[in-house]
This record gives C-alpha cells, sequence and structure tokens, in this order.
C-alpha cells in the first residue's frame, strides 16, 4: 500500500512539473490500481502532495483481530492508576511499558478506599482481577457510615439512630447526626459495597495480572522526567532519569500530584513552591493538614459500623474499619502550611522526619480535641505515637479550559487532577480515567488518529471528574466552615450562627443532598447491574 501511495506521489508531481497539474477546486479524476495477491480492483483519488506525506506518517494499529502492529505505549508511574491502565490495555493487545521510579515494588502504604463505581470497572476489567481484589476486601457500606456528634457521643461507642427525637427528648441520644446511604445508592444500581483494601495488596495483584501477559511490562527505577511529542502520526519521545530515552505511539502521565509529565506539558517546576507554600507546582493548598495514624482496636460497634466523621468546631476526626481488626483514623485541622509536627510517607509520598523526635505526636493531637468525646481520645489513647504521619492537603482546580493531552501525551489520576479525600473518590477516578482511555484507544485505527484519541477522552471524563473534585472539595470546607457541633435545645454545646446552621442542614443532607451525591458517584458502572453477585 506504501508502494502504490508513493507511486501516486510521483505521478502528481511529474503531471503538476508538465503544467497539468489540477486546479485547487477542480475535481480530482479516480485512477484504478490492482493489489498485489488479489483479482480485486480498487478506484483512488490523486492526493495532494502534503497529504500523502501526512499519510506516509501514519501506521496501521492492530488488536488480535485486526492487521497492524499493536499500539506502543509508555506509562509514567507504577501506581493504582498506571498499573490498572496498563493491565487494561495489556489485555487489549496494547504494548505497554511502565516506568516506575522506586527501585522495587515494597510493601509501604495504607489502605485505599474503594467505591462501587471503582468495584464496577474493576469487574469489567477482569474477573479473576474482581475475585482477587474481594478476597482482599474489607468492606464498609454494609454498615452503618456516617457524621457523628464529636462533643455529645457519649463514649460507649453505642448504636443510636440518626433521628431529631432529641429535640423533643432530653433522654434521646444525640450520637449519630446524619448517616450515609451508601447500601442503598450501591444498591439503586446493582453494585458491590464500598470497602477498603490495603494499597500493597492491590499493587502486588495488579502487577500479578500484568506478569501473566508480559513478565517484563515494567521497568523499575527509571523514572519518566520528560518528553518530546513529534506531532501527528510521529509518537513521543520519553525522557527517562537514568539519561536515556525510548520511543511510543503514546505517553500516559500518571506519576502522582508531583508529575514530572504534567510539568513538562503545563510549564511547570516539579515541586516549586511559593513562598508562603500555598502554591506548589500548580496545586493549591487546600488550607487543611491531616495527620493519621492506626491502631488495632475492638469497640462495642466495631461489627455495625464501617467508617465515621465526628465534627467539631473548626476540625473533624474520621475513623474507619480497614481489616484484621484494624481501626485507621485521620483528623483534619484547619493549619497553615508547613506546620510540620509528624513524619509524612504514606500512599508512597516522600518520607520525611519528625519535626521534634522527642514529641509525643497522640498527646499533641489530643490536646488540638480538648473537650471532645471519649471515643476520640479512646483511639488516640491507642494508638502508638510512632505509627502517627501527616501530610498538607493540595488538590488542583478542574482543567476547564486546558485539555489533559499535549499531541500524543495525556495525564489521568492524581497528575491532572488531585483531589481532597473526603469522598474517597482519587483512586476511583484514577482507575475509571485508566478504563475509559484504553477504551477509547483501542478504536485507533492508525497512528495520525491518536492525537485526536486522546482529546476525545478528555472530553468524556473533564465534567465528571471536574463534579467529583468539586464535591471532594466542598466536602472539607463546610465541614470546616461551615459545621459546628449542632444546635440542641438540652445543653450549650452548640451555640454559634454555625451550629444553628448545621442543625438546619440535617434534614437535607439526610434526605437530598447525600443520597443525589453517593447516586452520582456510582453513577458510571460499566459492568452494568450486578445484582446477582
Amino acid at each position: 500500500m506504501r508502494l502504490s501511495t508513493y507511486c501516486l506521489a510521483v505521478a502528481a508531481a511529474s503531471l503538476a512539473s508538465c503544467g497539468h497539474a489540477f486546479a485547487p477546486n477542480s475535481s480530482r479524476q479516480p485512477t484504478t490500481q490492482r493489489i498485489q495477491g488479489s483479482s480485486a480492483t480498487t478506484t483512488t483519488t490523486a492526493m495532494p502532495m502534503s497529504a500523502v506525506i501526512e499519510e506516509e506518517t501514519s501506521e496501521l494499529l492492530g488488536r488480535p483481530a485486526r492487521p497492524g502492529r499493536p499500539l506502543k505505549v509508555a506509562i509514567a508511574g507504577g501506581g493504582v492508576g498506571g498499573l490498572t491502565c496498563a493491565l487494561v490495555m495489556l489485555k487489549k493487545g496494547f504494548d505497554v511499558t511502565v516506568y516506575e521510579k522506586t527501585a522495587a515494588f515494597a510493601r509501604f502504604g495504607g489502605p485505599i478506599q474503594f467505591a462501587s463505581n471503582a468495584l464496577s470497572v474493576i469487574k469489567e476489567i477482569d474477573e479473576d482481577l474482581f475475585v482477587r481484589v474481594m478476597e482482599k476486601f474489607t468492606f464498609t457500606g454494609t454498615r452503618a457510615c456516617g457524621i457523628k456528634d464529636g462533643l455529645r457521643a457519649d463514649g460507649s461507642f453505642r448504636m443510636t439512630n440518626d433521628s431529631l427525637d432529641y429535640l423533643f427528648n432530653p433522654d434521646a441520644p444525640a450520637d449519630w447526626f446524619v448517616k450515609f446511604p451508601l447500601k442503598q445508592c450501591a444498591d439503586l444500581y446493582g453494585l458491590p459495597y464500598t470497602g477498603v483494601i490495603d494499597r500493597p495488596d492491590l499493587q502486588e495483584i495488579l502487577i500479578d495480572e500484568c506478569k501473566k501477559l508480559n513478565p517484563d511490562f515494567i521497568q523499575n527505577g527509571n523514572a519518566v522526567n520528560g518528553y518530546v511529542s513529534k506531532g501527528k502520526g510521529k509518537g513521543v519521545t520519553v525522557n527517562l532519569e537514568d539519561g536515556t530515552s525510548t520511543e511510543a505511539d503514546v505517553l500516559v502521565g500518571s506519576d502522582g500530584i508531583w508529575s514530572a509529565v504534567r510539568a513538562e506539558m503545563y510549564g511547570e517546576e516539579v515541586k516549586k513552591s511559593s513562598k508562603d507554600k500555598k502554591k506548589k507546582q500548580g496545586c493549591s493548598y487546600s488550607g487543611y493538614t491531616v495527620f493519621a495514624g492506626e491502631t488495632v482496636l475492638k469497640t462495642d460497634d466495631y461489627y455495625e459500623t464501617g467508617y465515621k466523621v465526628y465534627i467539631g468546631p473548626k476540625r473533624y476526626f474520621v475513623t474507619s474499619d480497614v481489616g484484621d481488626g484494624r481501626i485507621q483514623w485521620y483528623a483534619f485541622f484547619a493549619l497553615p502550611p508547613g506546620s510540620k509536627k509528624a513524619p509524612s510517607g504514606w500512599g508512597g509520598t516522600e518520607r520525611t522526619d519528625q519535626a521534634d523526635p522527642g514529641e509525643n505526636l497522640v498527646e499533641y493531637i489530643k490536646s488540638l480535641h480538648e473537650g471532645w468525646s471519649d471515643e476520640v481520645m479512646y483511639v488516640l489513647d491507642n494508638t502508638p505515637p510512632e505509627s502517627v504521619e501527616q501530610r498538607d492537603l493540595y488538590d488542583r482546580a478542574p482543567e476547564l479550559l486546558r485539555s489533559w493531552a499535549d499531541g500524543n501525551v495525556v495525564l489521568i489520576g492524581d497528575a491532572v487532577h488531585p483531589m481532597m479525600p473526603n469522598l474517597g473518590q482519587g483512586g476511583c477516578q484514577a482507575i475509571e480515567d485508566a478504563y475509559v482511555l484504553a477504551e477509547t484507544l483501542e478504536l485507533v485505527k492508525s497512528s495520525d488518529k491518536i492525537e485526536d484519541s486522546l482529546q476525545e477522552f478528555y472530553r468524556k471524563r473533564i465534567l465528571r471528574v471536574s463534579a467529583v473534585q468539586f464535591l471532594s472539595r466542598l466536602a472539607s470546607d463546610l465541614i470546616i466552615n461551615a459545621f459546628d457541633t449542632p444546635w440542641s435545645p438540652h445543653d450549650d454545646l452548640g451555640k454559634s450562627w454555625k451550629s444553628y446552621l448545621t442543625f438546619f442542614w440535617k434534614p437535607l443532607l439526610q434526605y437530598v443532598i447525600f443520597p443525589a451525591q453517593f447516586a452520582f458517584l456510582y453513577s458510571y458502572y460499566p459492568s452494568g447491574n450486578m445484582g446477582g453477585l
């Protein structure tokens, strides 16, 4: 086919040199050619030289059931999004290599929440993958999850309802403010319930499934630090940390919030901060820092609750069952960026040291919760101080006016839409990105269509991801800035204007906002209804 195209180009050039070239608006005359090895004839139309040259730069891209070579994909980053992307692309017959900065995978990092929408994607990608994830899974959405009163919870971890009975009956418990309709919204679509899986377990499963398809799919200790997109149909040169480079049709930037691929694409400097630390590589400080810890603890409500959000003045405290008797907690505070007390290092972030090695961090966090429920204090008292970690929370505004794709390069996950952790959707949205990107690229039949396909992927994802980013940030801002201990006629614990506002929010949150929010989050479910599971 390339030879016949070349012949057409020569013929067109000859006609032009003899003064017989077609005028710009004249009709082009068809020519007939015979395909070698076939009795069939095809009618073609002479093309202008520019079109011929453009066609010369493209190649047919195949799949197991389609002629052509496999699409060659380089993936920057071997986190959850990058490994999921690698697996779904390998299953489609792509030639995939993951470039990961760590020299070898080690078992570190805490649990990651998998909401119903992410489980649906996992099921659609691969049945065996889904079964293996379920074997390591701890369900939280089957039990009570919601918001508790951080000051009025009586300290006994009792299970009570979230009604307004306490308004009329001073003896009625006011422990629970609002419960989340996680189970009901999953049932609406026939999906598995939300839960958690340890990040190392998930990464091991994904790596193992990828190696079944290509044992050499990953290169450790050699991160992507830049690229040169070479134009339509010409692929991308991927620059690596060791000074070498490689060629690919597509580069997928899945290298986290401080992405080197995004820095190249958007003209940023990796991890560069403003003097006040409120801006860092194009990301904005959320206004919140979070401490986290883990303990093994059995409470009276252990088998009845999944995760609980204790609210109070200017802060909130979250506990979650993460399996094997473990409780993980998060304490969110509105503090300036750089107010470092504890080490950081969970979730694959770079490990830093404790500011004051002699300080008991549990006692410090308790001091910031003075007057709070004994339930919070009990969890903290049973936490080893050396397990406490901290990180400042950064996120990004949605890229509504700037594409996630640049030529043959595209961003997914935290590399382009890091979000606040309140809804547990960061990893879920990265998994959705990986699936949709692979589905979109699967339809590309020639390399000159890749750039358009990546822009199509951006258009498919931008509105949903932007909405999830907005909801995640709104949840933090409301809890810190607009929520307080709810007003009650029976005590003086909630008397500020925020307390009255929080009280009046209750029915709206309970019957409108939370049902609509979780119904929206779970509304992407490519597996379809899994009600028979």
